[in-house]
């Protein structure tokens, strides 16, 4: 794994992959994959950004299988009518990338749904979004799940008397909770596929610190992670790193199922992927077995029922 890069992907050629979000690291993604052969969908809420990102990429590479979907994954009835919509138009799916996100907003915000956006869009949304493609995704070629972490995981912990930001909301404090939710819910979906038999692979990665939009457009004028961003760019990666560890969780068969993955130098902020450090909080089984009851109860959906169904119903 030493030093791994886009080159080291194998050829994808009739494997089938989406990804969410159109910007940032979710496009160097779908460049990077289409660049190796593999069909792409980009997933996003935005249907100018995404025509845009398709253009973008079909620029880069020519030869692109790639098309854009519209998911807004702050609203179940859109993440279960892309569901409905994919299940009719395809008979199965290779890979999942839940990268898409929304960091620190300074104000308290709500999905469609009720949900602390963050919490919401983040681990909710891709929670809701893999259930509804569990079907497809058993039906897929070494099906793999992979779910965008982050460094703020290392420093958060699961609330469950405030998951929805009920009692207070601190930006960096729920944006850290909503990824650490994201993490253990990749270990948990792992330890369920192996369970019950549905052959997926679930890996989690984080991409380091990178030059990405997300940090940009999250928080206030003033917001410390906006300021380092703006004046001192030169400690955030170029985006494209910031892609590889998702990448090789995606692609390399020689990441381990139920794997975490993050760049190699500078306390996992910059460099090529490699097992990631995973802290304690993140390996608690009782509390992640928790979150997915949760999970399932916030979003009404049933990963049991889903594994089994034929078609996947609009809310």
């Amino acid at each position: 794994m030493t030093n791994w890069t886009t080159n080291d992907i194998p050829d994808l050629s009739g494997r089938s992959m989406i990804i969410t979000g159109t910007g940032g690291i979710g496009f160097e993604t779908a460049v990077a994959l289409a660049q190796a052969g593999a069909e792409v969908v980009v997933a996003g809420r935005n249907p100018a950004s995404g025509a845009e990102a398709i253009k973008r990429v079909r620029a880069r590479v020519p030869s692109a299988q790639v098309a854009f979907e519209q998911l807004d994954l702050a609203d179940l009835r859109s993440i279960a009518a892309f569901g409905e919509r994919l299940s009719t138009t395809r008979e199965s799916l290779d890979v999942l990338i839940n990268n898409a996100g929304v960091m620190a907003p300074p104000t308290k915000r709500f999905t469609s749904d009720g949900f602390e956006l963050q919490f919401g869009t983040n681990f909710l949304g891709h929670f809701a979004l893999t259930g509804h493609l569990l079907t497809l995704l058993r039906k897929g070629t070494r099906p793999r799940v992979v779910s965008l972490g982050s460094i703020a995981a290392n420093g958060g912990a699961i609330d469950f008397q405030n998951l929805n930001a009920e009692r207070a909301y601190k930006p960096m404090v729920n944006y850290s909770q909503s990824k650490l939710a994201c993490v253990m819910f990749a270990f948990e979906l792992q330890r369920r596929s192996d369970a019950a038999g549905w052959g997926i692979d679930s890996i989690a990665a984080h991409p380091g610190v990178s030059r990405s939009d997300l940090i940009l457009n999250s928080a206030g004028r003033w917001d410390f992670s906006r300021l380092m961003r703006s004046s001192l760019p030169f400690l955030f990666q170029p985006v494209a790193q910031g892609a590889l560890p998702s990448l090789y969780a995606a692609t390399s068969p020689n990441a381990q199922k139920g794997g975490y993955y993050g760049p190699d130098r500078l306390s996992e902020t910059r460099g090529h992927p490699v097992a990631a450090k995973i802290v304690d909080r993140a390996k608690d089984r009782e509390v992640a077995a928790r979150l997915w009851r949760e999970a399932e109860r916030m979003t009404g959906l049933s990963f049991s029922h889903m594994a089994t169904a034929t078609s996947v119903s609009p809310l």
